[in-house]
């Protein structure tokens, strides 16, 4: 299991840095304890997220709109706690942090932003981005990046539902993200 995190979270030649350790960072150990149960199914999803993560063509600020949007919209405190230190290193200002649980409406999102946020939105919703979405975002996004925000939602909704559904506690060092 160790080396199966290892390679995920340490992967080498990143298209995104990797960010430097830290060890005041919180380790997310319940939710690795839950993965410790099945560690064949832990290595398979997490190629998925060492790709969201690490090789994404979407960049991580865009990632963590993404991934924080899934975990308000999923109720899944676990997640948001883990997401709200991620979003830190990726350059989101706290206060945007805070504006993630209003959504793609509040006036002060640029239009991309504006435009991921409700992706997420129409992608738990109804597991398609709505046509005036998809438009906004094909004038800045590529096909790839597009892929990216669908299996970036996708990934991280699945994850949401097995922190929920595990009823994984948080861990004392992500308390203060919650």
């Amino acid at each position: 299991m160790a080396e199966t995190l290892s390679a995920t979270l340490r992967p080498d030649n990143p298209r995104h840095p990797v960010p430097p350790r830290d060890p005041a960072s919180p380790r997310g150990l319940n939710a690795m304890g839950v993965q410790a149960h099945h560690p064949e199914l832990t290595a398979a999803f997490n190629q998925l997220i060492r790709h969201a993560l690490y090789f994404s063509t979407i960049t991580p600020r865009q990632r963590e709109l993404l991934v924080l949007r899934v975990a308000y919209l999923r109720d899944s405190a676990y997640e948001w706690a883990q997401h709200v230190y991620q979003a830190g290193i990726a350059g989101l200002a706290p206060e945007e942090v805070t504006r993630v649980r209003v959504g793609p409406t509040a006036p002060e999102w640029a239009p991309l932003d504006a435009a991921l946020l409700a992706a997420a939105d129409e992608l738990v919703a109804d597991a398609r981005i709505g046509e005036e979405t998809y438009d906004a975002l094909s004038t800045e996004l590529d096909t790839q990046q597009l892929m990216d925000v669908v299996f970036t939602v996708g990934a991280y909704e699945v994850f949401a539902m097995a922190l929920r559904t595990f009823d994984v506690e948080l861990d004392d060092d992500l308390k203060p993200y919650a």
